[in-house]
């Protein structure tokens, strides 16, 4: 049974599934490889729109695979620290590859983002959680840091440094509904309801508006988390909208859906 299951609950929109539940889905590397395997397919997959990861069962991730985290090649020959390195660069690449994808990304975390599953949720653009969901920072509690998969970079612009700082000085849970209210989710949905439906409504409003506009959008809203000012990046901004509005019709399209009382259609050209 493969590790990693794709599958197209809606036309142009891929639901990407860590599928190892019984052990919560555990970032061992013979998952982590196949899922940025097929993340980097599906970014130049024209068709798709939008991604959603999640995991199967009641788990999104449980982050570092303690029973078993498979052996690379990469790693022969190497001292126990040059492994060490070697392994968080293949985890590294995991989390790039989500950041640097077209599409925008939706975490559908469906129950314990634990360690590295906490920063795998994080790396995605959207996310949304049930209320039996748990983050926590798992590497204090074992030991070591709870920066990890560039959790201390993403995690206090989500959220702001006091609340980043007590999370992962802490090592505590936090639950669905506090995540939701600090900001770590968007949306906060109950046990019953059906989570990847409402990922679902989300990735169809995306997927309403220009290809060229949510990419640049997403380019964007990334970049503004490494800006460093704010003339530099309204420049920046500046260069992607007019680089829309000057070589598409897509403004004016949408002047005449509007007048014309229908939906707009986007074609980038």
């Amino acid at each position: 049974m493969p590790f990693v299951d794709v599958t197209e609950p809606k036309p142009g929109i891929k639901l990407v599934t860590l599928n190892r539940p019984d052990r919560m889905n555990a970032m061992a590397f013979d998952v982590m490889i196949p899922f940025r395997e097929q993340l980097e397919d599906i970014c130049y997959d024209n068709s798709v729109r939008v991604v959603i990861i999640t995991g199967a069962g009641s788990s999104f991730c449980a982050g570092a695979d303690l029973q078993d985290p498979g052996w690379l090649d990469i790693f022969n020959g190497l001292t126990v620290p040059g492994i060490s390195r070697r392994a968080m660069r293949v985890l590294d690449e995991v989390i790039k590859t989500i950041r640097d994808m077209h599409q925008p990304v939706i975490a559908a975390v469906n129950g314990p983002a634990i360690g590295g599953g906490f920063c795998l949720a994080m790396a995605a653009d959207i996310r949304l959680c049930v209320e039996s969901a748990v983050f926590r920072a798992a590497g204090i509690n074992n030991g070591l840091t709870s920066a990890e998969l560039g959790l201390s970079y993403l995690l206090p612009r989500a959220i702001g440094s006091s609340a980043s700082n007590e999370i992962m000085l802490t090592g505590r849970d936090v639950g669905g509904l506090e995540a939701e209210r600090k900001g770590i989710v968007s949306q906060c949905v109950a046990q019953d309801a059906d989570l990847l439906d409402e990922c679902l409504v989300v990735a169809e409003q995306i997927q309403r508006h220009s290809r060229l506009g949510v990419e640049l959008s997403k380019q964007m809203l990334n970049a503004g988390l490494e800006a460093g000012s704010l003339h530099s990046h309204m420049n920046h901004e500046s260069h992607a909208q007019l680089f829309v509005r000057m070589t598409t019709q897509n403004f004016e399209e949408a002047i005449r859906a509007r007048k014309q009382g229908r939906t707009p259609e986007f074609k980038d050209e």
